[in-house]
C-alpha cells in the first residue's frame, strides 16, 4: 500500500470516528452537527483519495471528479458553522442558500457525471457537452477566491460577537473563540499552498502533499472541536428611551450618579471577584438600566466592560503583589481577583503596568504608585 494511501486513508477513518463523536456531542448541538457533516465530507473525499493513490485499484474517474468539489462547500460551511455557533441554534433551511456555489458547479459538471447514463443524442447531447473539459486551473482559482470570500465573511462574523461579549461580560476571553481563527487561517493556507501550485507548479509541492495537509488539518479539528465550551449568546439590552431632553449624544444627567455607584460596587463590593460576572448583573446591582451603565463605562472610563473589569482586577492584584505580608503565589492571587486563567492575568497586566506580575512583585513601590496615578485618572481625580 502505497504511503499517501495510508495517509489519506487514516485521515478518512479519523474524519469518520470524529464525525460521529461531534453529532452525538451535546455540547453546542446545533453547530457540531453543521461541523460533522463538514467534517464527514472531508472524510469521504479522503476516502476516494485513498483509493486513487492506491495502485490495486481502478481510477474511479468521475468519484475523484465529484469529492474533487468537495472545496465549493467548505469555505460556506465554515460560515454556516460559525452563525449557527455564535447564535446557540440548529441550522436552518434558508442556511442552505450558502450551498449555492456547490450546486451550479455540480450542474456545469452534469454532462461529465451522466456521460454513459443518458444517450448522447438529441435534445441531450448538449447537456452532456457541459464543461467535461473544463480547465481547472481557472475553476481552482475562482474556488479558492469564492471559498475565501465565504472564511473571511465567517471572520467578520466571529469578530462582531466577541465586539459583543466584550461589551458584557469580564470572562470574554473564555469564550472568544479564538480557536476558530486557527481553523479558518489553517483553510486559507491550504487553499494558497494549492492554487499556488497549481499556478506556478513548485516542484517539493505536489497534490498528495496537498491533500496528506487536509488530512493533518482533521485531526487538528479533532482537538478544537471535542474541546470547546458551550456557547452563550447574550441578550440585547435595552435601548435608551427616547428623551426630548437629553440630547442623543451628551451625557445623561444621571452619569454621575452612576459612576459613583460603580465604584462603590468596586471598592466596597468588590464584584470584579466574580469570575464571570456580566454588565446585566453589574447593572442590577446598581439599580440602573444596563444601557446606562454600558453609556458611563464606554463614554467616562473610555473602555469596554471587559476592559473596566479586568482594570479593577489589576489595581487588586497590584495592592496584593505590593504586600510583603501576602505570601500567596501569583496565581493565587490572579485567581481571588476574579481572573480565571493565568494568560489572560499576565496579559492584562502587562498591558497596564508594563511588565510581567512575577518582575513587578521584585519591586512593587514604584510601579504601586504609578498604578494608584493610573486608577486616580479613571476616577477622575
Amino acid at each position: 500500500m502505497a504511503f499517501w494511501t495510508l495517509v489519506f486513508a487514516i485521515g478518512a477513518a479519523q474524519a469518520a470516528l470524529l464525525a460521529l463523536a461531534l453529532w452525538r456531542r451535546p455540547v453546542n448541538a446545533g453547530a457540531n452537527r453543521v461541523l460533522a457533516v463538514w467534517i464527514a465530507l472531508i472524510g469521504i473525499d479522503l476516502a476516494v483519495k485513498s483509493v486513487y493513490w492506491d495502485p490495486s485499484y481502478p481510477t474511479a474517474g468521475k468519484a475523484l471528479r465529484f469529492v474533487g468539489l468537495f472545496p465549493f462547500l467548505y469555505g460556506s460551511l465554515f460560515y454556516v458553522y460559525v452563525r449557527v455557533l455564535t447564535e446557540a441554534r440548529a441550522a436552518r433551511w434558508r442556511d442552505a442558500v450558502h450551498l449555492s456555489g456547490f450546486i451550479i458547479v455540480l450542474a456545469l459538471h452534469a454532462g461529465f457525471f451522466l456521460r454513459g447514463l443518458v444517450p448522447a443524442e438529441g435534445i441531450h447531447a448538449r447537456l452532456l457537452t457541459g464543461i467535461g473539459e473544463l480547465e481547472w486551473m481557472r475553476l481552482n482559482i475562482v474556488l479558492y477566491a469564492y471559498s475565501l470570500s465565504y472564511v473571511i465573511a465567517g471572520l467578520l462574523w466571529v469578530w462582531r460577537y466577541r465586539r459583543g461579549l466584550l461589551q458584557r461580560r469580564s470572562d470574554a476571553d473564555r469564550m472568544s473563540l479564538h480557536w476558530i481563527d486557527a481553523m479558518a487561517l489553517s483553510q486559507i493556507a491550504i487553499w494558497f499552498i494549492a492554487t499556488l501550485q497549481w499556478l506556478v507548479r513548485i516542484p517539493w509541492i505536489d497534490y498528495p502533499l496537498i491533500y496528506g495537509l487536509v488530512a493533518a488539518w482533521v485531526f487538528l479539528m479533532g482537538y478544537f472541536s471535542l474541546t470547546q465550551g458551550a456557547v452563550v449568546v447574550e441578550s440585547v439590552p435595552e435601548s435608551a428611551p427616547a428623551s426630548p431632553d437629553v440630547a442623543p449624544a451628551g451625557d445623561d444627567a444621571r452619569f454621575a450618579d452612576v459612576e459613583a455607584r460603580l465604584s462603590q460596587l468596586m471598592t466596597e463590593h468588590q464584584l470584579y471577584r466574580e469570575p464571570a460576572l456580566t454588565i446585566g448583573q453589574l447593572a442590577k446591582r446598581s439599580g440602573y438600566p444596563e444601557y446606562l451603565v454600558s453609556a458611563v463605562i464606554n463614554r467616562r472610563f473610555g473602555e469596554n466592560f471587559w476592559e473596566y473589569i479586568n482594570r479593577q482586577r489589576i489595581e487588586a492584584a497590584v495592592a496584593h503583589l505590593a504586600d510583603g505580608a501576602d505570601t500567596r503565589t501569583i496565581l493565587d492571587i490572579a485567581y481571588a481577583c476574579g481572573f480565571t486563567s493565568k494568560s489572560t492575568f499576565n496579559a492584562a497586566f502587562k498591558r497596564q503596568l508594563g511588565e510581567t506580575p512575577s518582575a513587578f512583585r521584585k519591586h512593587p513601590v514604584r510601579e504601586g504608585a504609578a498604578a494608584s496615578s493610573n486608577a486616580g485618572e479613571h476616577s477622575g481625580v
